[in-house]
């Protein structure tokens, strides 16, 4: 049976009250992967998978969730600024239905408005070179998709 994919509120339904998250931050060339402590308070990056094909990029993803032991996935959901979901929020779904049939592990989908751009204002800040933000943005991202997703999830009544 394929795993649900379903908002991040009502992916807490489909979760154990406790263990890890991976968040994703799908780009057209890389995936961004960050992953969350067993008790969701902190998200740290993993890795930049540079992506090939759905079957091994999906195999990675796979085998990072199998060795960080984690219950879910966070997955960022690039949604227009009016609030409209446009192609890359198609791919964004397409990609999550395909990734449902081969887990079992629920699949969140949460708003990354701004995600990228936030993270590059980050690096910027902090003198981090052209060449060395393009290598590490999406991981970074991922981790400020998820860190929102840990924060907001702090915050619903117990």
């Amino acid at each position: 049976m394929p795993a649900p994919i379903v908002p991040l509120i009502e992916a807490v339904a489909h979760w154990p009250p406790r263990g890890a998250l991976i968040g994703l931050d799908l780009g057209t060339k890389t995936i961004g992967v960050a992953v969350s402590d067993p008790d969701r308070r902190l998200a740290t990056g993993v890795e930049t998978i540079a992506r090939k094909t759905f079957t091994l990029d999906a195999k990675r993803l796979l085998e990072l969730a199998a060795e960080r032991r984690t219950v879910g996935l966070v997955l960022g959901l690039p949604v227009n600024m009016d609030g409209s979901e446009g192609p890359r929020a198609q791919s964004t779904r397409a990609f999550a239905r395909n990734f449902a049939r081969l887990t079992e592990l629920p699949i969140a989908l949460w708003d990354e408005r701004l995600s990228t751009a936030a993270v590059e204002r980050e690096l910027i800040a902090a003198d981090v070179s052209r060449a060395k933000r393009a290598a590490v943005i999406d991981q970074h991202a991922a981790v400020f998709i998820l860190q929102g997703a840990l924060d907001r999830l702090s915050r619903l009544p117990k």
